[in-house]
């Protein structure tokens, strides 16, 4: 087979390389696959990433594609439609960091909660001064979750560690690993209304498109601390930013923002740029899935994908043919 990466790293490729060696294997590092359509016009197989955005348009220029393969859980940058339509299979990597995504979650949250940022900030300049950045317990506190998917439960896991009250919402509910676990089910008016933390661990699509907007920010508590380690799409930035200059919003911990490409390609010049610098929001760039063990595991089904490909016997299919 030929098969076109893209976004890849050097130790991605050299990874890639090994267990992909009997194939024809095209590594681009970049994620602009429309200016190099014709180096990978005869391509059978399109490995992707998280932004690289593969169209109709791209998908019709590409005769010989039987898979499109995603380094990641989500595949809304992918045209499932035209890959049905092409008799295309898409697949993804449904598993890989559940544990990883939950315990970045966490160190947002704790951030937050003892001010460490802030903290850290000061004494790096020789200021030791403390009183103005109070901190508060994660125990007790009622902790609100959206999408209750594996990364959902491992954070539930994780809050119960720190004694925490968890309510939940989710279109399909497991309502065995909320007896386990000993958590609720509510309707998502009374989660945000309940909630002293929101964390969205939903996939984006047109159902959770802007979950938390302005109306779902006006009916939660004051102080509300937000979590995002799910996708941008989730929050509307401009509800978030005002419910923050209100104070409705306390804190917000953020790894994925809608537009963040724009953000990471233009840092300070960006017009997002005042709401990560801002006292109570921490950002951290898309990269809660981003520790070596997750990696290794996304890279390995990758090419478990890939290979089962072959013989039209793709593991963990999204669509397609």
């Amino acid at each position: 087979m030929k098969i076109a990466h893209f976004s890849v790293k050097d130790r991605e490729q050299q990874y890639l390389f090994t267990k992909l060696c009997d194939h024809e294997n095209l590594f681009f590092g970049d994620n602009d696959i429309a200016t190099n359509l014709e180096k990978i016009k005869d391509i059978e197989v399109l490995d992707v990433f998280i932004y690289d955005k593969v169209t109709k348009e791209i998908i019709e220029q590409l005769p010989n594609l039987k898979l499109i393969t995603t380094r990641s859980t989500g595949f809304d940058h992918i045209d499932l439609i035209a890959a049905k339509d092409k008799n295309i299979m898409v697949t993804n990597v449904p598993s890989y960091g559940e544990n990883t995504v939950a315990e970045h979650t966490f160190a947002l949250l704790l951030a937050l909660s003892k001010n460490i940022y802030s903290q850290v900030s000061r004494t790096r300049l020789g200021n030791f001064e403390y009183q103005d950045l109070t901190g508060f317990d994660l125990s007790k506190k009622t902790l609100g979750i959206i999408g209750t998917g594996h990364i959902g439960m491992h954070v539930i896991k994780i809050a119960k560690g720190f004694g925490m009250e968890i309510i939940a919402f989710d279109i399909v509910k497991n309502h065995f690993l909320a007896e386990v676990f000993g958590f609720k089910y509510v309707q998502k008016k009374e989660l945000f209304a309940q909630a002293d933390i929101i964390s969205l661990h939903a996939p984006y699509n047109k159902h959770t498109h802007h979950i938390l907007d302005t109306t779902a920010f006006e009916n939660m508590k004051t102080g509300v601390t937000i979590l995002n380690t799910s996708r941008g799409g989730l929050i509307d930035t401009a509800a978030l930013i005002s419910s923050l200059d209100s104070h409705k919003v306390g804190g917000a911990g953020l790894d994925v923002l809608e537009n963040e490409q724009e953000l990471l390609k233009n840092g300070k010049n960006s017009s997002l740029f005042d709401l990560i610098t801002r006292q109570n929001v921490i950002f951290t760039p898309h990269t809660a899935y981003y520790t070596i063990d997750a990696e290794n595991r996304i890279l390995e089904t990758t090419a478990e994908n890939i290979l089962g490909a072959r013989g039209d016997k793709a593991g963990n299919l999204v669509g397609g043919g």
